[in-house]
């Protein structure tokens, strides 16, 4: 009798193991079957995922676009601005500095800088303030500088909405799709996991392109930020050395004036 028990047992368990061997077979062939590639997840995921999908693969396009056509206009100007800057130590006068900017391109910020000065003299030739002259070309080259360093910022707000939105974005996409997930287990009332995995891995498949544009947005913003924060440091370095060109050249002409005054008084008692 106990033999007999023992012997129905053991067909339990057998009969349990084949059970819980198919059951395994099946998942994994399930599994197997499910195209679980990336691409394979884009095509079975939902309209809305991939949306969210698309939405961050062009948000990645855009902030690689934006790295190589604004890195290397940041690489041109700093090496533009290094050559202008050892030609304008040179100048001696403000109006040497006019005629080194003459060579300089049309566009040049340093060219601009002198530029800016010059129209403040000649708006200010009957005046004979010179401090109030050199205060105002020193507001005027303030705020062309600043105008310089949004001008270079210009794409940088795009890099900073990417790389604060886009994780959001994805996760976003990834309870999209596994609020769907749920939704197929509830409709074929099984937990199998054949049906559930390929569901949650197209959900998390958004949240990675997420963190993809995200990531690269973020660092790009701040080596951005560094670059333009030293260019406008290094733009500043040529506005001072314009102003101290225009104040020596202005000191000179006005010591100038009284000496050729006395000159003619002195004549003038001779005579």
């Amino acid at each position: 009798m106990r033999t007999t028990i023992n012997s129905m047992r053991f067909c339990y368990h057998v009969r349990q193991f084949s059970l819980c061997s198919s059951w395994s077979v099946s998942v994994e062939e399930n599994l197997m079957q499910a195209d679980l590639s990336v691409l394979g997840m884009y095509h079975h995921a939902d309209l809305v995922v991939k949306a969210v999908m698309i939405g961050l693969i062009l948000a990645s396009v855009v902030t690689w676009a934006i790295f190589f056509s604004k890195g290397a206009e940041f690489i041109k100007q700093k090496r533009r601005l290094k050559q202008e800057q050892q030609l304008l130590s040179e100048a001696r006068s403000f109006t040497q500095a006019r005629e080194i900017v003459q060579q300089f391109a049309e566009n040049s910020f340093s060219r601009q800088l002198v530029n800016e000065v010059h129209n403040e003299l000649e708006l200010s030739s009957g005046s004979e303030d010179n401090e109030g002259i050199k205060d105002r070309s020193a507001f005027r080259l303030e705020r062309k500088v600043a105008g310089v360093a949004r001008y270079l910022g210009r794409s940088n707000g795009y890099l900073a909405t990417i790389g604060a939105i886009a994780p959001f974005v994805g996760l976003f996409g990834t309870v999209w799709g596994i609020m769907n997930s749920f939704i197929s287990i509830a409709h074929s009332q099984t937990t199998n996991l054949s049906v559930v995995a390929p569901g949650i891995a197209e959900a998390l498949l958004a949240t990675a392109i997420g963190l993809v544009a995200a990531i690269p947005a973020v660092i790009i913003y701040n080596i951005f930020s560094r670059t333009i924060n030293g260019y406008k440091a290094d733009l500043g370095d040529v506005a001072a050395q314009v102003l101290l060109l225009q104040s020596r050249d202005l000191d000179l002409s006005a010591s100038s004036v009284p000496s050729v005054s006395a000159h003619s008084a002195q004549k003038l008692r001779i005579g």
